[in-house]
């Protein structure tokens, strides 16, 4: 690997512009190949209508949006996992298979931790 120069390793716009524009992809790319993120943005949408339906607190609506965001971003990593395992090792390796099933237990401990808040929160204005 090349050392960076002084010079490349300083701000620049057009560096940050190629940067957000990267992550940009990135997140096309999660939403376009990942089913689970299409049910889970379902979900959040579905979370909205119910904040908006019950005039949820700002705080509340913090919280949501919190975790909604981990559990999207868990499920983002998982798929970046994903991806590179499928690379480096295209043949079963019960490694392999520990590093994504572990990866896919994140998303379900975020979504569990999700849930509760919504149970939390929207428990009190259902019942």
């Amino acid at each position: 690997m090349a050392k960076e120069t002084i010079s490349e390793s300083q701000f620049s716009i057009i560096s940050r512009a190629k940067s957000f524009t990267r992550a940009g992809r990135g997140l096309w790319l999660f939403v376009r190949t990942t089913p689970n993120a299409w049910l889970q943005l379902l979900g959040f949408l579905f979370v909205i209508m119910l904040g908006v339906y019950f005039s949820i607190t700002t705080i509340e609506w913090a919280l949501l949006i919190l975790t909604s965001g981990m559990v999207l971003a868990a499920e983002a990593f998982n798929t970046a996992i994903e991806i590179d395992i499928d690379l480096t090792s295209p043949e079963y390796h019960p490694y392999a298979r520990d590093t994504k099933d572990v990866a896919a237990g994140a998303v379900l401990i975020t979504t569990l931790a999700a849930l509760a808040v919504g149970v939390f929160i929207f428990g009190r204005y259902i019942l």
